[in-house]
């Protein structure tokens, strides 16, 4: 299989960039209208489901995309997978209850993960490692868009039309992106008959879903220590063992164990689930700590969070000039740094430190981000040929989501047990005042009549929450960073080579 030159790489960058934005404003876009869903469809004890099984649908198929991809070319399993995520859009506007709602999530899930395992991997096949680090950048800042535009547009529609137009508006971006990718990239993918690892890939899928789905349910629909838990963890084990034996035996695996023999590609993989943990936080509970601690409303919110996008993008188009100079591994190491830093100079803020300073730490930290991701993944792209691209670009996004829901579980826990604690531990005299449970919190601090000591308990409260989670995440950071010092200084021995081509 080759890839062709295309004199039509813009209209095809464009294309990407409009496929990453339908993954990237879903969640943001469908949080701002959770109460409108609600009152519409009933089960609120379900909502969780309507983004947990988008997560969990996308992490699990994006390996299965990445080889599907090298075994039949880029373009049409992202068109399949665009076309999969528009035809679920549709479901979840005409979804009648909850459980429909959330079967139809499941649906966009899977296209999604179809997206985030070729649009990557096609960026790395158009341009050359010179300029994938500016490409990288401009698909990260559609991040940074989204987490802005999404929370304006499921407003707008949610105030003056109906929740359902947050499912329908990703119609017109989809249909033009798939137009454009249709009319300009070529490809010549060599025809033969293939081996598809149909039980590997059974036997991948089923193992991730297991291990996802034990985390989510962990520490919430049951105890960690549970017969459920202890049953769900060991059934996932039992299926990871499997998959890895079936990857052993297969002429050719979906998930090849070389992968994680390579050292460099190995730790690449490791230091993005280490990213997807410490990603997870500043994004579900920054923009709680600034409605609480700040007294911010839900949009000045969502743009301190979105500072993140700032260093972003800016970090990953300015990270080609370092790594073609001083390597992948040392560029990585140099985001490793910032992590560590942006992590520890949260916990020394004190409370209510002026909220530049919170913005000034997420564009650090988002800076990281960038000089993390980027090289490693341009690093691993760079040390295989096409045929193994996509397998080995799936498998570096399949670590990071990976990553993200194993600390949404792991922290989302921990910061509920720490705020359940103070709310148990505080003063006698404050107790009658203090909401029954934490779901409470957040909006019994937006009360006007809520007198100055609850709101001054409550607010020290979250912050010492969430200062408990950074610190989490500054062990997770210096992982990273000794995970990335070990790793080897070149990706492969062609590596040098190629950053100079």
């Amino acid at each position: 299989m080759t890839q062709t030159a295309n004199p039509h790489r813009p209209f095809i960058l464009a294309a990407l960039m409009l496929f990453m934005m339908l993954a990237a404003i879903d969640v943001t876009i469908v949080s701002t209208a959770v109460p409108q869903i609600v009152a519409d469809l009933g089960d609120f004890s379900l909502f969780t489901w309507v983004f947990s099984i988008y997560l969990l649908t996308q992490t699990v198929t994006i390996p299965l995309y990445g080889k599907l991809a090298d075994l039949y070319g880029r373009k049409p399993i992202l068109l399949f997978g665009s076309g999969l995520f528009l035809l679920g859009s549709v479901a979840c506007a005409l979804a009648w209850d909850m459980p429909s709602l959330i079967v139809f999530r499941g649906i966009q899930g899977l296209g999604a993960g179809a997206i985030m395992a070729t649009v990557n991997t096609l960026a790395g096949d158009l341009y050359s490692v010179a300029e994938r680090g500016k490409v990288q950048g401009y698909l990260s800042s559609v991040w940074g868009v989204a987490a802005i535009s999404g929370p304006v547009l499921g407003g707008t529609f949610v105030e003056y039309l109906s929740w359902h137009w947050i499912f329908l508006v990703n119609l017109p971006i989809g249909l033009i992106a798939m137009a454009l990718l249709s009319l300009y990239l070529k490809e010549e993918v060599i025809k033969k008959r293939h081996q598809i690892d149909y039980l590997g890939a059974a036997s991948i899928l089923a193992g991730a879903t297991s291990l996802i789905f034990a985390l989510m349910q962990g520490g919430t629909a049951w105890p960690w220590l549970s017969t459920a838990s202890i049953t769900a963890f060991f059934l996932s084990a039992v299926l990871i063992a499997f998959a890895i034996w079936t990857q052993t035996r297969a002429a050719e695996p979906i998930m090849p164990l070389w992968l994680w023999r390579h050292p460099a590609i190995a730790g690449a993989n490791l230091a993005m689930i280490g990213m997807g943990f410490i990603l997870m936080v500043p994004t579900a509970y920054i923009p709680t700590f600034a409605q609480s601690i700040y007294g911010l409303n839900a949009i000045s919110a969502g743009l301190v969070l979105a500072a993140i996008s700032i260093g972003w993008p800016t970090a990953s188009t300015l990270s080609a000039k370092l790594y073609l100079r001083i390597g992948y591994r040392n560029t990585a190491l140099i985001g490793s740094a910032c992590i560590v830093l942006a992590t520890i100079g949260f916990l020394s803020l004190p409370y209510q430190a002026p909220i530049a300073l919170i913005v000034l730490d997420q564009i650090l930290l988002g800076a990281g981000f960038g000089l993390l991701s980027t090289p490693l993944l341009v690093g691993a792209q760079a040390s295989v040929d096409w045929h193994q691209r996509g397998v080995v670009t799936g498998a570096n996004m399949f670590a990071r989501f990976l990553g993200q829901s194993l600390g949404i579980a792991l922290f989302g826990t921990l910061f509920n047990a720490h705020l359940a604690q103070q709310l148990t531990q505080a003063p006698r005299a404050l107790q009658p005042y203090l909401p029954e449970n934490i779901d409470q919190v957040v909006s019994q601090l937006q009360q006007a009549s809520l007198t100055s000591d609850i709101a001054s308990y409550l607010r020290h409260a979250v912050f010492n929450s969430v200062s408990g989670l950074y610190i989490g995440l500054a062990i997770v950071a210096l992982v990273i960073l000794i995970i990335v010092l070990l790793s080897p200084s070149e990706f492969s021995l062609t590596a040098k080579r190629s950053r100079a081509q």
